[in-house]
């Protein structure tokens, strides 16, 4: 069937809104809304699956939407997160009252995430980015407390600045080119070169970098994945910053092509300062999810090095284009980070479900995770996994990822950036071993405590998952250079 490839998209919406009827019509429908969704993720990740390899691209909506290996990674990674998440909820939000309003959010937030990976102009990308931000918006401010309502709004205020700077940059792209798609803004930029074009660079670099929390635009991501619910913190951090590198990854490497030496030096010294200070920063954290909120910042510095590559090299290597080793590289950093970080947050959403049941004290802090290693064994486990995954020690998912992308660098001649790349990792170690530190070289501080059973089923299939990539890379890898290789000239 011809519309076949967009049948996730399409699967996920109309249980968005079926689940919305059902929470007007019925009182308790937390449980059917949960299980709705959840078969539906799962169906999605199946529909995705059958279509991973597919060539040639498949174009709809007159050439507004492209389905190709790189969109199919992209919503794979989408659908994993919120798969995750729901699996996770079933300990949490099942039996709340607006159980309806959280799982029809995180579908609809799904969906335009998986619009933006899949999207090949500026109109369609913008409304994806927009459906994805309105409903992760609402989601920040789900539990209602004072400190949740803050986070919600500061993500909010920032939001939508960077959603209109990178708007204000698309409308100079228009100007310059007369039309909205990106291969057509690619010729225009290379034909027609003019100063505004360069204006819109800077605008659209400064929008993507509010959305992957590069330095200096990262102020919103500590605030609000502290304040916000910790399954909610997983999305933004596991779902919503992917998309905003889906999106750059389309636009800066195909429609801005041109301009590779301007957005070359620029994402040199962005990834640099990044993954500097976001490794700094956590190093004087006493809260974990500001601590995980930090280390994201870093890992998105080590993320923006893909461009730099890219930028820099055109030179093959072992059958494959530099470029196309650093685009892969940064691909699997970010499927390793997104089940390392949405499985970090879940453990945090285990221990603050433990603590809230004793005290009224802040539940994020550090202090509480003393002893977890006897008080809840599988969620301090799973945790020791992901802080080594996230630090890049083998056999893990992040060490493939960090392996990879780190390799093109050197092999692109930017030898100081894959070095300092590689300290920042080493640094981050401290941070990542004083958790750990916590979890099992401390006395606990209360009895042992039942691990809630969704947030253990989905640590478990997370923990899996991550070591199962660092184990198996070779599939992994695969994928991520056919996905790469979409991205680049052929």
């Amino acid at each position: 069937m011809h519309f076949m490839p967009l049948f996730p998209e399409g699967l996920l919406t109309i249980i968005a809104i079926l689940i919305v009827l059902l929470g007007a019509l019925i009182k308790k429908s937390g449980k059917i809304s949960a299980y709705l969704c959840l078969i539906g993720l799962i169906l999605a990740l199946g529909l995705v699956a059958a279509t991973a390899f597919i060539a040639p691209p498949a174009i709809f909506f007159f050439g507004t939407v492209s389905v190709d290996i790189f969109s199919q990674f992209f919503k794979a990674v989408f659908v994993i997160v919120s798969l995750l998440i729901v699996i996770g909820s079933m300990s949490r939000y099942m039996d709340d009252p607006g159980a309806d309003e959280f799982y029809s959010l995180l579908l609809f937030a799904t969906v335009g995430m998986m619009v933006v990976a899949s999207s090949i102009d500026l109109v369609t990308l913008f409304i994806g980015f927009e459906l994805a931000s309105l409903s992760t918006y609402a989601m920040a401010a789900f539990d209602k407390s004072k400190k949740n309502l803050e986070a919600a709004m500061k993500y909010f205020i920032f939001g939508s600045a960077s959603s209109a700077v990178m708007l204000f940059g698309f409308s100079l792209l228009y100007g310059m080119a007369y039309t909205t798609s990106i291969e057509g803004i690619a010729n225009a930029a290379i034909t027609n070169f003019s100063p505004a074009t360069i204006v819109a660079l800077v605008f659209v670099i400064a929008g993507f970098a509010f959305k992957m929390a590069l330095v200096p635009f990262h102020m919103w991501a500590p605030d609000t994945y502290e304040g916000a619910p910790p399954l909610v913190s997983a999305m933004l951090a596991a779902g919503s910053k992917k998309m905003g590198f889906a999106a750059a990854f389309r636009v800066i490497l195909i429609a801005l092509v041109a301009l590779r030496l301007e957005w070359y030096l620029a994402f040199a010294i962005l990834a640099a300062i990044t993954m500097t200070l976001g490794n700094l920063a956590a190093c004087w954290q006493n809260n974990v999810r500001r601590i995980l909120a930090y280390s994201s910042i870093a890992q998105a510095g080590y993320i923006a090095i893909s461009f730099v590559v890219v930028g820099a090299a055109a030179e093959m290597v072992n059958g494959y284009s530099i470029a196309q080793l650093g685009i892969a590289g940064g691909l699997l950093l970010i499927l390793g980070h997104a089940l390392m970080k949405t499985g970090a947050f879940i453990g945090t959403a285990q221990v603050a479900n433990m603590v809230a049941k004793q005290s009224d004290v802040d539940p994020d802090d550090i202090s509480h995770y003393a002893g977890l290693g006897q008080r809840a064994p599988i969620t301090a486990f799973s945790m020791l996994i992901f802080m080594f995954a996230l630090a890049g020690i083998p056999p893990t998912a992040g060490y493939i990822g960090k392996f990879v992308l780190f390799s093109s660098a050197i092999y692109a001649g930017l030898l100081w950036l894959a070095v300092l790349a590689i300290l920042n990792s080493a640094l981050s170690l401290y941070y990542y071993l004083r958790i750990v530190s916590y979890m099992y070289l401390r006395e606990p501080i209360g009895p042992k405590m039942p691990e809630s059973k969704g947030y253990v089923f989905a640590l478990i299939i997370t923990l899996i998952a991550v070591i199962w990539i660092g184990i198996f890379p070779q599939a992994f890898i695969n994928w991520a250079l056919q996905a790469a290789a979409v991205l680049l000239p052929q």
